[in-house]
């Protein structure tokens, strides 16, 4: 994983606008009383996270789940950053990998991903008394695919980020404004939304599909995906640019080999680069199932 908590900060100043959603947030936070979050180490469970112990000091916890299915030295990233932050961080293991129906992969599957994590984050809660459970969610997750977005509204998760309307770009300026070093880390979603619906979620793909990447990034590219569709295929997303570099016959050759060694059969790029989601082209219009392809 490519070290972003030591990248250059900007010198930002927030907008009348931004200012305004900032102050919201820190008064909605406040008005909870205490909670806890459910940190990720992403940008937004970041933000969150920041503004929480801003708003309420020690009564607030950062909360991070830990299976097979966080990428390599992710972990780490969020034990640095709860310490900058200076909020209190409580790590716990998750059980969605036990699921039978989550280990099929659904279309949603992000629903018993995330109804597994909250329910060990309201254990978290009850142990140190908090009021309220809180993700990371903002006003853009609320446009896209999120089958997730079902179990917050069922495990009565609040997400402040999009009760204020605080989009992705807005939540970038504040990260650099509050000196955070996630301001510029590029999406890190779980290993497992890099396998293609309805192909079975093992810890095994989930190896591959880590070590791949890391490979990847070793070697300069970022961001990147490596996409498991059925027949042990992998499909590489490198943005646009960085193309023509890595289809480069020295470098082209390195890359599936290492995958081949990793357990790939087959090592394909895709030729339209790196499109977050892309997997979510392979759920049908009413969102129950994917097809493989």
């Amino acid at each position: 994983m490519q070290n972003f908590l030591y990248t250059e900060i900007p010198v930002m100043d927030l907008s009348p606008e931004l200012a305004a959603k900032r102050d919201a947030l820190l008064a909605l936070l406040r008005s909870f009383g205490s909670c806890v979050v459910a940190f990720s180490g992403g940008l937004d469970s970041t933000v969150l996270a920041k503004a929480a112990q801003v708003a309420l000091g020690d009564r607030a916890i950062a909360a991070t789940g830990v299976s097979a299915s966080m990428a390599a030295g992710e972990l780490e990233a969020c034990r640095e950053l709860a310490r900058q932050i200076g909020i209190r961080h409580e790590i716990f293991f998750t059980n969605e990998l036990n699921n039978p129906i989550y280990q099929q992969n659904p279309a949603n599957r992000c629903y018993y991903c995330k109804s597994d994590l909250f329910d060990h984050v309201h254990q978290l809660a009850e142990k140190w008394q908090a009021a309220v459970v809180c993700d990371g969610a903002n006003r853009d997750d609320l446009a896209d695919y999120r089958p997730g977005r079902q179990a917050a509204r069922e495990k009565q998760v609040r997400s402040p980020l999009a009760e204020v309307g605080l989009t992705k770009a807005e939540l970038r300026q504040l990260a650099a404004w509050w000196r955070l070093p996630v301001w510029n880390k590029p999406a890190t979603p779980c290993l497992a939304s890099r396998i293609a619906y309805g192909e079975q979620i093992t810890p095994e793909r989930l190896r591959m599909i880590d070590q791949a990447e890391q490979f990847l990034r070793s070697l300069g590219f970022e961001p990147v995906r490596v996409r498991y569709h059925r027949g042990d295929l992998a499909r590489i997303e490198v943005p646009l640019t960085d193309l023509p570099r890595l289809v480069d016959p020295p470098l082209r050759q390195e890359v599936a080999s290492r995958l081949k060694q990793l357990g790939f059969k087959f090592v394909s790029l895709d030729l339209e680069g790196f499109r977050s989601g892309s997997l979510n082209l392979l759920v049908s219009e009413v969102g129950v199932m994917a097809r493989n392809v």
